[in-house]
C-alpha cells in the first residue's frame, strides 16, 4: 500500500497537526471498540507531538483509562534516566492525564528484574506484548492503532540500523548491541512487529532527514533503509515539514498544509 505523504510548514505546526491527529484516531478506535492501543517514539519531534498533546484541550476527549501506550524503542539505561525515551514522555504527557497504570507498558530498563541483560529484557517485553495480544489480532503482538516512529539521517526507525542483525529478526522484540548512535545498548520492536500495527506514522522534520525520506518512500530493501520497510497493515502516513519533503522521489504525491 503507497504510503501517504502530508507536508506541513514547520517542525511546530507538524507536532500539532500530528497531536491533533493522534487526539481523532484514539477517539475513533474508542468510539469503535471501547479502547485503543498507541505505540510512542521518541526524539525531538516524537516528544514534541506529545508535549502538543498535552497542551491541547482536545485531549479530554481521550478516555485516558482506556488507551494502552507502548514504547517502539527504548534505550537500556537506568529507570528515569533522561535519555530513556519512558523518561520524556512522561515529563511531556503521561503524567498529566489520567492514565491507567497498567495500560502503559515501558521498555525495561537496565536496573530492573532482568538487570543488565538486554536480550532477556527483550523476552520480557516480547512476552508482555503476547499477553496483551487478542485471538483477533492473528499473531504475537497487538494490532496497534497507531504505531509512530522517528526517522534517522541514516534512515533507522526505532532502533533497527541499516544493516544491522536486527533487521533479520523474526522475534517481536530484540536486544540491539553496537548501535552507532549512542548510547550502544538498546531494544527495540522489530519490523514484523511494526507491520502488525494498523497504522504506522513516520514523523521527521528538518533538511538533515530529506535523504532518508527520499529512500524510505523509494523501493530501497528494509536492510539498506529501514524506514522503507515500516508500513502499517492499513495505513501508512509520512507526516513531515517542509524540510524533510524537499527531496521526494518523482511521482510521491503529497498534502501540503498552508
Amino acid at each position: 500500500m503507497t504510503p501517504t505523504v502530508l507536508v506541513h510548514r514547520d517542525q511546530e505546526l507538524l507536532a500539532k497537526a500530528v497531536a491533533a491527529r493522534l487526539v481523532t484516531r484514539i477517539v475513533d478506535a474508542q468510539a469503535a471498540r471501547g479502547a485503543a492501543s498507541i505505540v510512542l517514539t521518541g526524539g525531538g519531534v516524537g516528544t514534541a507531538v506529545l508535549a502538543e498533546l498535552a497542551a491541547t484541550g482536545a485531549r479530554d476527549a481521550i478516555d485516558w483509562r482506556k488507551l494502552d501506550v507502548w514504547w517502539g524503542d527504548e534505550r537500556f539505561l537506568p529507570s528515569g534516566d533522561p535519555e530513556r525515551n519512558e523518561t520524556g514522555a512522561r515529563a511531556a504527557l503521561l503524567d498529566h492525564v489520567g492514565t491507567d497504570p497498567a495500560r502503559v507498558h515501558p521498555m525495561p530498563a537496565s536496573d530492573g528484574p532482568d538487570g543488565d541483560d538486554p536480550e532477556k529484557a527483550a523476552g520480557r517485553y516480547a512476552a508482555e506484548l503476547r499477553a496483551a495480544a487478542r485471538p483477533e489480532d492473528h499473531g504475537p503482538v497487538p494490532s496497534f492503532d497507531v504505531l509512530m516512529l522517528g526517522v534517522g539521517p541514516d534512515a533507522h526507525v526505532a532502533s533497527l540500523f541499516p544493516e544491522m542483525p536486527a533487521l533479520y529478526d523474526e522475534r517481536p522484540v530484540v536486544a540491539v548491541r553496537g548501535a552507532p548512535k549512542p548510547p550502544p545498548t538498546r531494544i527495540s520492536l522489530t519490523l514484523p512487529a511494526i507491520r502488525a500495527a494498523r497504522e504506522v506514522w513516520a514523523i521527521a522534520a528538518g533538511g538533515a532527514k530529506a535523504k532518508a525520506v527520499r529512500l524510505g518512500l523509494s523501493e530501497a530493501g528494509p536492510v539498506q533503509i529501514p524506514v522503507a520497510g515500516a508500513r502499517g497493515r492499513q495505513r501508512t502516513l509520512f507526516l513531515l515539514d517542509r524540510a524533510a519533503a524537499a527531496e521526494l522521489p518523482p511521482g510521491i504525491d503529497r498534502i501540503a498544509s498552508p
